[in-house]
């Protein structure tokens, strides 16, 4: 299991757009991905969990991967949100 902090830049934080930039992300790799925030948890292969996670910008989500190819999907997820999910 790898990890890493990231601090989310969208104006409107993990919205319906972004969320589904970051879904198609993670389902890319065969290692489960979700996020860590202030709330709890959310998976990151779920459009309706990430959006239920109300993350807003500038809040740090901690990015956790966990599976065969989880340092490529770490590095691609991370890369995703710091340059912010396509917006």
């Amino acid at each position: 299991m790898v990890s890493k902090m990231v601090t989310v830049i969208n104006a409107t934080g993990l919205h319906l757009r972004p969320a589904g930039i970051l879904c198609q992300e993670a389902m890319r790799f065969k290692s489960n991905v979700f996020f860590r925030y202030e709330e709890g948890e959310a998976n990151a292969k779920s459009v309706l969990s990430i959006l239920g996670a109300c993350v807003k910008r500038g809040d740090q989500i901690e990015i956790v991967c966990e599976g065969e190819d989880e340092q490529e999907a770490l590095r691609s997820i991370v890369e995703a949100i710091k340059t912010g999910l396509g917006e």
